[in-house]
């Protein structure tokens, strides 16, 4: 899996990294079968203090790419809103992926 991290308008600190590989490793506890994962954290330059920190994510899996963006004006809160919502499309693609539809044993019994 190849990890990239960067950040535009701003510095990617060591405590900042740590604290987006510690949040990642629940999206990739879900689904091993990631490819690479890009994140790209941003600090707009709006003279408003809301919503200045944006967090975004590609996620390449296998069969699927997600990209998932978030704003808040910490940017801590917009990583966490941005790991709840890329978990929720993995958990979904997951659930997609995996075959549900099997005959159950009583009726293969009866045929």
């Amino acid at each position: 899996m190849n990890l990239t991290i960067s950040g535009r308008h701003l510095d990617v600190t060591p405590a900042i990294r740590d604290y987006v590989l510690t949040k990642l490793d629940r999206v990739t506890r879900h689904f091993d079968q990631v490819v690479d994962i890009s994140v790209m954290l941003t600090v707009e330059p709006l003279k408003e203090k809301d919503r200045r920190q944006k967090a975004g994510v590609s996620l390449h899996l296998k069969g699927r790419d997600i990209f998932v963006e978030t704003a808040h004006e910490d940017l801590y809160a917009a990583i966490d809103e941005l790991v709840d919502k890329l978990d929720r499309q993995v958990v979904r693609h997951k659930d997609k992926v995996q075959d549900h539809h099997h005959a159950s044993p009583k009726r293969a019994l009866l045929n």
